[in-house]
């Protein structure tokens, strides 16, 4: 399975002439979606989600179906019957030839006076986990986690006791958008001094690896 990194917190997952997209937002280069299959959303926010152009994706490509959390589906109702699928914590389905389980129920607190909005992660193919935003650990292993290194929700010492939580062979960085190169350079050396275990690893917008 072939894996490209896209802005922020979008990747593409590619095996078997088959595509499935997590996570296109606003911050995500147009080209992701570009002969999308199938489209995971974690949740609402913009970052992750970008209603008009996941739709315009959609029409354009009647064949693309998407699988989302309550909030994300209540947007993106016209499409059509059985396009977009409603998922939630503990679900298993196949997408486009894509095994995926879904873990957790809620977004990461921001701060009290901030509402919290439902958040899934994504494990596919028992293998790479998106976990949205949150510090979801899957009840199962994990080859390769996508690891949120920064957002108003955490702190570097969460991200790393996270890490070693999941227990992944190899982590990515995702939801690095906000960081300077001077933060991004600070983060790769601090999780990789403290979650010595794990390959942690940066991708640029564009860069592939290959996973399983």
């Amino acid at each position: 399975m072939r894996l490209t990194k896209f802005g922020h917190a979008c990747v593409r997952l590619e095996k078997d002439g088959r595509t499935l997209v997590l996570d296109p937002g606003a911050f995500t280069e147009p080209e992701a979606l570009e002969g999308a299959d199938a489209v995971l959303i974690t949740h609402e926010h913009f970052d992750h989600f970008e209603e008009p152009r996941l739709r315009a994706a959609a029409e354009a490509n009647p064949a693309l179906r998407i699988w989302a959390n309550d909030a994300v589906a209540d947007q993106l109702t016209g499409l059509g019957a059985g396009r977009v699928q409603r998922v939630g914590h503990g679900d298993a389905f196949t997408a486009e030839g894509f095994e995926v389980q879904v873990h957790g129920e809620w977004h990461a607190r921001i701060h009290p006076e901030i509402p919290l909005v439902g958040n899934v992660g994504f494990l596919v193919d028992g293998e790479v986990f998106h976990p949205g935003d949150a510090l979801t650990v899957p009840d199962q292993p994990v080859g390769t986690l996508l690891l949120p290194v920064h957002a108003p929700w955490s702190k570097l010492a969460e991200v790393v006791d996270y890490a070693r939580a999941v227990g992944a062979a190899r982590a990515l960085a995702l939801h690095d958008a906000m960081l300077s190169d001077i933060g991004l350079a600070g983060v790769e050396r601090f999780v990789g001094m403290l979650a010595k275990d794990v390959d942690y690893r940066r991708l640029a917008s564009g860069d592939q690896v290959e996973t399983g």
